[in-house]
């Protein structure tokens, strides 16, 4: 890509910048375009299409890993298997785009560079460049939204582990899947254990040579059809689709809850029960060898495995698990420091993704570079010293979308609040009883711990030790606070009358 050195070119105001065409940002796009018609909006995207994650990953079988009842949008029906390929979701998404006109308020291709805050006018300037033409853009806004997600969509992570040059295969990271990857008779190494390994392994068993998953530590799994036997009765039943879509996403969120509380109160049962539900399908021994976790359930993400796809490939013996750590690599494969070696032809390296502060835009407020981890969070969604903008951090042990949802009914209460007070600018400062409060780390630890998480804790906002400064992390919780949230708090500060006049997009 050339970038063009000339000035930036206008490219006009806007009540309300979203960032990101995602999950998220689709969600904000149709709550402001249905519940908010007289603001005006736009969308940037860096991507040439909307989906975000689903968009971006084309490794084989991408799916999601909560179920398409609760992380859908709870305005749009979900008619299909609760847990869903990639192409689904995309569909669904171009759907909510179709149905509600949303197309026209996005512009594809629009990487943001800078976000600069200018308290003398109230107001973000943002400066994109089209990445098809090298054009530099700024745009003003009111308003951010920042619905970009929480990883670098361009590049995975990858440990540098020794010897790796020395190695004569290919070495792939799942996230930038090559299209030109012929897997067909190869002898296959998966490095990791979450998610994206699990999904990969099934999906390319029956095309390798072999494969093995290569795991530091086990994860929990939750094996189970891929079908909910109720949503399957109410069809049978001719219920209105939106009524199946309320009543298996309430049973779905009332069985979440119940399952993370148990997880909490009485761990060792849960785990019991996580594990026999693996046993069933490879026995006792690969189950404590293999999946049998050091750390109790839910401290970090736990997947689905629709129909034990996963356990299956290991029990055919298609696939095989090898817990172990990696001491080199060599040039045929990998040396472990039991002594073990594992040929391979090629290595795919499902070890997670960079964590994105707000999209590793350069912000600014008023000429002054911003740090977000200076900053301390109202609830996940605001910043303290950071005028009119929320961020949309979803949930880790429930769908994302719950959270996407919820943060939408803020911003628009957020804004008719501003608007009832003629301010134009709204920001959070710590109120003097929480001016001793302590800074701790945006998650706590002991609670939720990826590699991804504690690998750039120190680039996040900081939490209190009160529920208003933190982000529980709990949709059981906030699904009843969030809304109840009181906009005359002191902890919000409105400022900048608005003389009435109302700039043109």
């Amino acid at each position: 890509m050339t970038v063009a050195t000339e000035a930036p070119t206008r490219a006009g105001h806007f009540d309300v910048l979203i960032v990101g065409a995602g999950i998220s940002g689709i969600g904000a796009a149709y709550h402001l375009k249905t519940r908010s018609p007289d603001r005006s909006f736009v969308v940037l995207e860096t991507l040439e299409s909307f989906g975000g994650t689903w968009l971006t990953h084309k490794y084989p079988g991408i799916r999601s890993d909560s179920d398409l009842y609760t992380f859908g949008y709870r305005f749009k029906p979900w008619v299909g298997p609760p847990i869903a390929t990639a192409q689904e979701i995309l569909n669904y998404m171009g759907e909510v785009i179709d149905e509600n006109d949303l197309g026209g308020h996005i512009r594809y291709g629009h990487r943001i560079l800078r976000a600069a805050w200018s308290s003398a006018e109230n107001l973000w300037t943002i400066e994109a460049v089209k990445l098809d033409t090298g054009e530099r853009l700024t745009f003003t806004a009111g308003f951010l939204w920042m619905c970009q997600g929480y990883y670098r969509h361009d590049q995975g992570y990858t440990p540098e582990w020794e010897g790796m040059a020395d190695f004569k295969g290919r070495i792939v990271h799942p996230q930038t899947w090559p299209q030109d990857l012929d897997l067909a008779g190869k002898k296959v190494v998966i490095i990791g254990s979450g998610a994206t390994a699990a999904t990969l392994l099934p999906n390319i068993a029956d095309d390798c040579a072999h494969v093995t998953l290569l795991q530091r530590s086990p994860t929990y799994f939750i094996p189970g059809r891929n079908a909910i036997d109720i949503a399957d009765q109410l069809r049978l039943l001719k219920v209105d689709e939106s009524w199946i879509h309320e009543i298996v996403r309430r049973q779905q969120l009332y069985n979440g809850d119940l399952f993370t509380r148990r997880a909490v109160e009485e761990p060792e049962t849960v785990k019991q029960e996580l594990l026999a539900g693996v046993s069933a399908f490879v026995g006792p021994e690969i189950t404590e060898k293999h999946f049998t976790p050091s750390y109790r359930p839910w401290r970090q993400r736990i997947a689905f495995v629709p129909d034990g796809d996963l356990f299956r490939a290991v029990k055919s013996g298609k696939a095989s698990v090898v817990t172990d750590h990696i001491e080199r690599f060599t040039e045929t494969g990998i040396r472990l420091k039991s002594g073990e070696t594992l040929d391979a032809d090629v290595v795919i390296t499902a070890t997670g993704f960079d964590l994105s502060v707000l999209g590793d835009i350069d912000f600014a407020i008023d000429g002054e570079p911003l740090n977000f981890g200076d900053t301390v969070t109202y609830r996940g969604m605001m910043f303290t010293g950071v005028p009119n903008l929320v961020w949309v951090f979803g949930y880790f042990r429930a769908s994302w979308t719950l959270r996407a949802d919820l943060v939408a009914d803020f911003v628009l209460r957020l804004l008719d609040q501003m608007k009832a007070k003629g301010a134009k600018k709204v920001s959070v400062a710590l109120r003097p009883e929480d001016r001793d409060m302590p800074r701790l780390s945006w998650i706590d630890p002991e609670n939720f711990n990826p590699g991804y998480l504690m690998r750039s804790m120190h680039l996040l906002p900081k939490r209190g030790d009160k529920p208003e400064w933190q982000h529980s992390q709990d949709y059981w919780a906030e699904k009843d606070e969030l809304p109840q949230i009181d906009l005359d708090d002191a902890a919000f500060v409105y400022e900048g009358a608005d003389p009435g006049a109302s700039r043109a997009a």
